[in-house]
């Protein structure tokens, strides 16, 4: 920027006086940063006040990128090296006229740079310098690793022509395992708790899952595809030369924020290998229970189910619902050098000083109800089953619960009445069902409304609805999130649990016993004071932990 305009610009504004902007100079004389940057990083002037000067006095209109989905397309017209110099990326293109936004839109020279290469008028506004660095970081990083991959590999156009020797001398290069780093390592800075790695006809998608809902994070070129593939199935031990059968495996890597593990599965579809990667950060679980947003009453309920000598324990759910972090925070605060805790787990998810974890093996015959019956001869006080899948291991957890061990597993449905009758489906004898049990779990995972951008809204009639007409009518507004840098525009950041705790009394045994509907001893349970999924969500939306279009997504 032309340090005289700039310098008159933030004096008339009264942003800085002329000796702050005399020192920046002096600074600028031995310094490769912009005056701007100069002045911003002595604390004289914020980013924002920068942005509004240009904006406002020169008229240049300002471009908020964190909402601006830009297309990677246009990469072509600016390469990596001059958007990184002169601080500038593509906005959108429309016929001779290529919209960029620029830190600094009166650099006539950064211009003229931009105008040669691209060949088109350019029409320059403003973004933050921040801004701007992430948006760079998020068009050419990948981009740049996967074009070098190309120039490395010469891959022929099907990827099944590649015959195993050549894989594994591509996996090995410098290119392929930078990207396949970096894939994993923003995936774990976003958040993410999945990866995935999907062959379309014509390139590869790669989406990660943040808080529970899936965003497309880059495609990548076609030829990218076997190397890519093959150097994650080979960190996971898995067979590159097998591509028509799916496979499961797994790798630990090291990370600043602690030790990753991460569970790979393939499978194979018409236009090559899929792979999902489960991200499993150990250090940042929440594996105990005051942070695993129990509400005053629930929490109480479920320490007063821990406190029973024995008995089974069910948390039930879908998949990603939380269920084993739940179950280990259970652990956790079980735990204790005077008890005998065993657990049978596939995969073993979370490692528990002083818990016998046992890792399911099925080629060495390692199944659930094996495992089991192999525990019970082991003096167990406490059994952790990671999930009841058949009739077998539902039938040794009943009985071990009713020889005097607290059983704890979780078991696949829509809520805690549900789970009753879905083990009595698989065999277990009613009567012994209404003996062993002592709680089960329901609970479901939600988008946390973002912090920064945070606001009150009137509830829409639908919701009123939803809410019922005696809350409805009481509630004056509800919460949102406006969307925000912070959290990528959703509107959300982190997620919370959902829960419904079902404590079987006298009339609960009575009606399982009787082998009676799942309807019945719902409404039995609700009458009893059972505060449902739907109750507990509404709950936290009102308090403004999460949105009620949250709730009406998981919650009937």
């Amino acid at each position: 920027m032309s340090q005289p305009k700039l310098g008159k610009l933030l004096i008339d504004y009264n942003l800085i006086t002329q000796e702050q902007f005399d020192q920046a100079l002096r600074i600028h004389e031995h310094s490769n940063k912009r005056i701007g940057e100069i002045l911003i990083d002595l604390g004289f002037i914020t980013e924002n006040q920068l942005v509004q000067v240009l904006e406002f006095q020169l008229g240049v209109p300002h471009m908020d990128l964190t909402k601006y989905d830009i297309d990677q397309r246009l990469i072509r017209y600016i390469p990596e090296s001059i958007a990184r110099r002169h601080r500038v990326v593509p906005i959108e293109k429309h016929g001779n006229v290529l919209k960029v936004a620029m830190a600094d839109p009166l650099d006539i020279f950064a211009i003229d740079d931009i105008k040669l290469n691209a060949r088109c008028k350019i029409e320059a506004l403003i973004a933050s310098v921040s801004e701007i660095d992430k948006a760079i970081d998020r068009l050419y990083t990948v981009k740049g690793l996967a074009d070098e991959t190309l120039e490395v590999s010469s891959l022929p156009e099907n990827p099944e022509d590649l015959q195993v020797a050549e894989l594994r001398r591509l996996v090995e290069d410098a290119p392929i395992v930078r990207l396949t780093n970096l894939l994993i390592r923003q995936a774990v800075q976003q958040r993410a708790s999945d990866i995935h790695i999907e062959p379309l006809k014509e390139e590869v998608r790669v989406r990660y899952r943040i808080d529970g809902v899936l965003h497309e994070f880059r495609t990548l070129p076609k030829n990218n595809q076997p190397a890519l593939i093959s150097r994650l199935k080979i960190m996971a031990g898995l067979d590159i030369a097998e591509r028509r059968k799916p496979q499961d495996g797994r790798m630990e890597l090291k990370h600043t924020e602690g030790d990753i593990d991460i569970r790979v599965s393939t499978v194979p579809t018409i236009y090559g290998e899929k792979v999902v990667l489960r991200i499993l950060n150990k250090k940042s679980q929440l594996l105990d229970i005051d942070l695993l947003g129990f509400s005053v009453r629930n929490k109480l309920h479920f320490e007063q189910i821990l406190k029973k000598p024995y008995g089974i324990v069910l948390v039930t759910g879908p998949t990603g619902s939380g269920k084993s972090t739940t179950l280990f925070a259970a652990l956790n605060k079980l735990n204790d050098v005077s008890k005998n805790i065993s657990t049978v787990e596939d995969p073993v998810e979370y490692q528990l000083e002083g818990v016998n974890q046992i890792q399911v093996n099925r080629k060495a015959d390692l199944t659930f109800a094996s495992i089991l019956r192999s525990i019970l001869r082991q003096d167990p006080d406490i059994i952790m089953i990671g999930e009841i899948r058949d009739s077998e291991t539902a039938s040794i957890a009943v009985k071990a619960a009713l020889t005097g061990h607290l059983v704890l597993s979780t078991i696949h449905t829509n809520d805690a009445p549900s789970a009753i009758t879905r083990l009595i489906d698989m065999g277990v004898e009613p009567y012994l069902m209404a003996s062993s049990l002592i709680g089960v779990v329901a609970q479901r995972l939600v988008r946390k409304i973002c912090p920064v951008c945070k606001e009150r809204f009137e509830p829409s009639g639908e919701m009123r609805l939803y809410l019922g007409e005696e809350v409805g009518q009481q509630i004056q507004y509800l919460y949102r999130g406006k969307g925000c840098s912070e959290c990528s525009n959703t509107g959300y950041q982190g997620q919370i649990a959902i829960h419904e705790i079902l404590i079987p009394e006298r009339q609960i045994r009575a009606l399982i016993t009787q082998n009676r509907s799942t309807d019945e001893i719902r409404d039995v349970a609700i009458a009893n004071g059972l505060m449902t999924l739907k109750m507990d969500g509404i709950e936290k939306a009102i308090k403004g932990l999460t949105s009620l279009e949250e709730i009406m997504r998981v919650a009937i």
